[in-house]
Parts: C-alpha cells; structure tokens; sequence
C-alpha cells in the first residue's frame, strides 16, 4: 500500500481471513472497505484484565476466573455436553461445552491450568460457564494481561468476536502504520473549540481502550473518544439536510401577488375569529409566498389547534394570485375529510376542488385529469396519486402534505418535477407534535411554524385507564352517553399488522355491540372497506344517523364529529403514545365533557403503564410526543418511512441532543467555508442513502 492510500480505498479482502464468503457477510453490514471495518464500533466492552477468585462469583456476572480442571466428563441429557470441572482453592465451578470435538476433550483434562472468560449461570448443583472463551495456562507461565478492555462487536451470522478482533487488529496496524491513511474532516478550528481528538486517535481509542479507561463514561457514550465522532455524524446529517435546502432554494418558484379578496370572503364566513398562533402562522405562510424561491414550511400543531383553516388561507392566497394548489394526504379518509371541508369553504366562493386518488378508473379519471390541465380545478385533493405521472396541471404554485411523518424527506423533494418552470411552494403539516430535538434533525430542511394555543370552547378530554375486566361497565356507559344524545367511537386495535385482522377484529366488534346494545345505530369503518362506503358511514355518523362508530385506526386523523363525547380504545397498550393522542383528538371538538376510555388487557408491561399513564396526566401534544421519543425512540414516533432517513451508526438521537445546536452551527460554517471536506462527510456517514439528484 503505498502512502497516499486512503483506508476508504483498501477492500476487506485485503485482510488475512477474509475470503469471498468473509467479504459477503461484511457486505450485509455494509461494511466494504477498511475504513468501515474502523468505523463498525464495539456496542460495549468487557473488563477482561482481572482475574476473580471463584469462590466470590455471582450469577450474572462476566468476568475471568483462572484455575485447574479436577476432572471433565461428557453429560448425556437432553443434549449430549462436556462438563469440565474447575477449581482455584476458593471455589470450583463447572465449564459446560455443547459443541466440542475430541481433541477438545482430550486437552481438557485433569491438572490442565486454564484461564476463561464468560457469564456465570446458575447450574443444577453449582455455577457454571457456559462456552466461555478459555486459554492453557503452559508449565505456569503467568499469562499476559490485557492491557485494553476487550469489545463486543455488533455482528452478523458467520461472524464470531474472536473474527472482529483478528480484523480489526489489523485495520489498526493499517490506522498506525499509513501516513494521511484515514481523511480527518473536521477542521482544525473545529477540532480545537471542541477540544477534540484527531479521528485516528478517536478511532483506535474506541477499538481498544485501556483498562485504566473509566467504563461507565464509555457504557454511557460520554467518553472524548465517542463526543467527537457522535457530533461529526450529526454534523453529517445537518449538513445534508441543509444542502438539500439549499440546492432546492436555488430553484425558482412562483413569487404570489394576491389582493386577499378571497381571504376576506372566507374569513366573514366563518364563525370564529383566528387564534394569535393561527393568524402567526398564516403572516409567515404569505411571507414565504412573496419571495422567489420555493417556501419548504412545516406547520405543527397540536390536534384541533385549527391547522386545515391556515391551510385554507394559504390556498386562497395561491389561488388568488392565479395558480393551482395540490393537497396530498396519506389515507383516502384523510383526502375525504378535507375535501369535504374545502368544498364547504371555497365553492361558495365560486372555486372548483378537484378529487384524485389512486382507486379513480376509466371515465371518471380522464375527466378529473382534463380539468387539472386545464386548469378548472383551482384546488386538487388526494392521496399519492396526486404524483403519478399522468397527473398534468395548469400551473402548480402550492403542494400540501398533510401528515408529513408518513411521508420521506426525498419523497417531499420529488415532488418538483410536477411543476413546468418553476417549482411550487411547499406547505408540510402534521397533528403529531414533533419534540424540538427531532425537529432539528428530520426536518432541519424546513422552516417550523407552530400553532401552540387550541380555539376557545374546546373542551380537554377525561382520559381513565380501564382493565377489559370491566367491559360490562364501559358497555353501560356508551348505552348511557348514546341515550342521552351524545355519539361514541369504539376503536379496534390489533398487534397483528395484517390489515384483514384487523378488518375482522372490527367486524366481530360491532357485531357484539348490536347484540349487546339493541336499539342503537351503529356504524362500521375499516381499511377494507370501498371508499365509497367509508364516505357514507362517515357522513352518517357525522349527520347523527349512527349512534356509535366501530373502527380501526383509520380514523386516527382528520375526523371531525363535534357531537361524539366518549371514545373507547381497546387494546391501547399496542399502539405509540402520539397514535393514542391523535385517536383521543376525536373528541372534546364540540363543547360537552368528553372522555376517553383506555381499555387495556391485563397483565400490562411496565413500559406499558408508564405510557397509559403519560395519556391519564396530560392532554399536551408536545409532552405526550417526548414522552413517546424517550419511551420508543425516533424511528418509531416518525413513523416507519422516515427511519431509513434517520438511521444513526453511533449517534443517537434522544441520548445525544445536547450536541444538536453545535452541530447545526458548525454545518453552516462547513457549507460556506469547507465545501470539499462538507460533501466527503455526508459521503462517509451517509453515503447513497441521499440522491441529490432528484432535488
């Protein structure tokens, strides 16, 4: 290897032991070249340095014991097994071997010294260690002692620790040996207002730590070592993020005159007046439209704060200047929702609101698909197919998305190509309260609007966590609550992800409650059903022609029936905190005393109560939304489209947001002082998981 070599460029098969069946295993962890072989990072280490006497050993422990073996038998139960028998004048304990061969066994015998590593278990008779990793003790010769924790690698079928060490054993001779062998990124500058150490140093410290290193600091991702290469992953990723944002404001987008007729007319209609955050909101919405390039918002509230009516206003504001405006939402129940509410608003305005989705055939299409390029439909309503690519339009200047976790960051940023010239001003909104930390990272793309105050007359939602023991009682008191005028939701949950199941769960429901509870009207919505049949049963319950609505979580957003007062949610211990809160928004959106029972099967786990619990105490989207991040982690409270985005090799996100500021300054100055060394980063801790090609 000569010195100008970078370890990105050095393959794994360059490495003793790795073969083409080596090399394929690594591949599954991504892992190519050395440089990623030094960048997969022990999950955690083992104090291997000091030998235990056995008589003190406790069950759980992993620890090293040395001693002579006084015999060793094979065992044939259930599973045939070596045990051999190991004392050091303190204690004795049993090493049970499953797999092992005869030379094995033979060398394993009595008045053979060994010193071994593992985890004590309790045995039948006495401790015991199974498998652990063993060394003879030769003619008493003291065996060396390490002088670095040893490290447990996360790993892949095929792949032993002892592999991981052998390689990257290795990859550190290479990390020594090889001038400039790994690019450091970071600048100097960086480096020094940190106060930390170079990568190479980070990295061969974090392989093979010495055992005066403090353990808990390295157990808790707080070690130096750590620090530095948590902050350049996040850096990483704002970087990346703020790139694509840039790249998408080097476009040019349809920069809106509007008179604010319509706004007036809509606003006379109404009858409420815009809270301040609302009215916040939609200044900065205009604000963005007045400018060239292309608005990327983020408006999020909490559920019923009132985010549909800023959307409207700044539809008008679009509509009035002369362009068309998209509304994406990622359910057709969502689409129905507000396309029953934007026609209520616009059409009497003189507006026509267009509806597409995916399931729209033959006829019916080809007309909704004229009127879009032809510009009849000022506003557009759908699901996805709102973007395939037989969807022409007049003159694209605004695309909502509404529910923005369930779509991807580059699913947002493709949507350009729907616009001819120019592209269109981007509206994100989402009910679920994002926590600020990962709003700093998923979404460090899009400027934030929050709407943090509710309209007066909403009521808050009673929320009792109930055991399904006392289904009689809750069956009583939807009977009372429907008699007494009020409507009920009864919502079905399943831990299955199959939708059938789910299908069926609610079936069997409402089949069960018409028997139980004779005489009142019950409705039925699932994702099985024919749009068509969602829309009626949905319009029903909302007229007050059903008494009670069975559902799945379909109806988790948008749903907006003032009347219903209780909701029951079975099983509620299977869904997210923020999918709980966003059911519970379905009442207390009228001005009666609204209730939301939990209707849990018992036993429930402990992260289990302490989420139903979270659901008893507060009704504030934000801190339910927290509470959801810390108990289930990003990936989930995102949804399952972001994650890919937000996978972190050695960050994580909730442990780690102190660093999130510094990181997000520091990308600012990368971007604009260092763009070589900024574009190489996102490269190596993101790779092809970003096409910026498609911005």
């Amino acid at each position: 290897m000569n010195n100008h070599t970078t370890l990105d460029q050095v393959s794994v098969t360059s490495l003793k032991g790795v073969g083409p069946k080596g090399a394929e295993r690594l591949e599954r962890l991504s892992i190519k070249t050395v440089q990623d072989i030094l960048f997969h990072l022990p999950l955690r280490y083992q104090d291997r340095s000091r030998v235990v006497p056995i008589g003190t050993v406790l069950p759980g422990q992993q620890i090293t014991v040395e001693g002579e073996i006084n015999h060793s038998d094979i065992r044939f139960g259930r599973r045939r097994s070596l045990l051999v028998h190991l004392a050091d004048g303190t204690g004795s304990l049993i090493l049970r071997f499953f797999h092992f061969s005869a030379a094995q066994k033979n060398n394993l015998a009595k008045g053979v010294r060994l010193r071994c590593f593992g985890e004590i278990r309790k045995g039948q008779k006495q401790y015991e260690m199974v498998h652990p990793e063993y060394e003879v003790i030769v003619d008493n010769v003291e065996i060396d002692k390490d002088d670095a924790f040893t490290p447990v690698y996360p790993t892949t079928e095929g792949m032993h620790q002892l592999t991981w060490r052998s390689l990257t054993d290795q990859c550190l001779v290479m990390l020594e040996n090889t001038e400039s062998s790994l690019n450091d990124f970071l600048p100097i500058k960086l480096l020094e207002k940190f106060d930390y150490p170079t990568l190479s140093n980070a990295l061969a410290f974090l392989h093979r730590p010495p055992v005066d290193s403090d353990i808990r600091l390295l157990a808790e991702g707080r070690h130096p070592a750590q620090q530095r290469l948590i902050f350049e992953e996040l850096l990483a990723h704002q970087i990346s993020l703020r790139l694509m944002r840039y790249r998408h404001q080097q476009h040019t987008a349809p920069e809106m005159h509007f008179e604010g007729n319509l706004t007036k007319q809509l606003l006379q209609q109404l009858p409420f007046n815009l809270t301040n955050a609302q009215q916040r909101t939609v200044d900065e919405i205009e604000t963005d439209l007045h400018r060239k390039h292309p608005m990327m918002r983020l408006v999020q509230g909490d559920v019923g704060s009132g985010k549909t009516i800023v959307a409207a206003l700044a539809v008008l504001a679009v509509i009035d200047s002369g362009y068309q405006v998209a509304m994406m939402a990622p359910t057709e129940l969502l689409a129905e929702q507000h396309y029953v509410n934007f026609c209520q608003w616009l059409e009497p305005l003189g507006l026509s609101v267009g509806w597409l989705t995916g399931k729209q055939k033959g006829k019916a299409r080809k007309e909704v698909l004229a009127a879009i390029l032809e510009g009849k439909h000022q506003l557009v309503i759908g699901t996805h197919a709102l973007f395939q690519e037989d969807v022409i339009y007049a003159s694209l200047g605004l695309v909502i998305i509404d529910e923005q976790h369930r779509f991807g960051v580059h699913q947002r940023l493709a949507l350009k190509e729907k616009a001819t010239d120019v592209v269109p001003h981007q509206l994100v909104m989402t009910a679920t309260p994002i926590p600020r930390t990962l709003a700093m990272t998923a979404f460090a793309d899009l400027d934030v609007s929050v709407i943090d105050e509710l309209p007066p007359g909403r009521t808050p939602v009673t929320t009792v966590v109930i055991s399904d023991v006392r289904r009689e009682e809750v069956i009583e008191r939807v009977k009372e609550a429907c008699h007494s005028g009020r409507q009920t939701y009864w919502v079905c949950t399943l831990i299955e992800e199959s939708e059938s199941l789910q299908c069926q769960a609610a079936e069997d429901t409402a089949l069960q409650l018409s028997e139980l509870l004779d005489g009142l009207k019950i409705g039925l919505v699932h994702g099985r059903l024919l749009a068509q049949e969602k829309r009626d049963t949905m319009a029903l319950f909302k007229n007050g022609d059903i008494d009670l609505l069975v559902a799945t979580t379909v109806i988790e957003v948008g749903v907006d029936v003032p009347n219903a007062s209780l909701m029951i949610i079975e099983n509620p211990e299977r869904l997210g905190l923020s999918q709980l809160h966003q059911l519970r928004g379905r009442v207390g959106r009228g001005t009666v005393i609204s209730h939301c029972l939990l209707m849990y099967h018992p036993p429930l786990s402990q992260n289990a109560q302490q989420r139903l619990s979270v659901m008893r105490e507060t009704s504030d989207g934000f801190i339910v939304a927290q509470k959801d991040l810390e108990l289930r982690g990003p990936g989930e409270v995102l949804g399952t489209r972001q994650t890919g985005e937000m996978q972190m090799r050695i960050a994580d996100i909730l442990r780690d947001q102190e660093y999130l500021p510094a990181a997000q300054q520091a990308a600012e100055v990368m971007i604009k002082d260092y763009p070589q060394q900024s574009a190489a980063l996102v490269e190596r801790w993101i790779g092809h998981k970003v096409n910026y090609a498609d911005v």
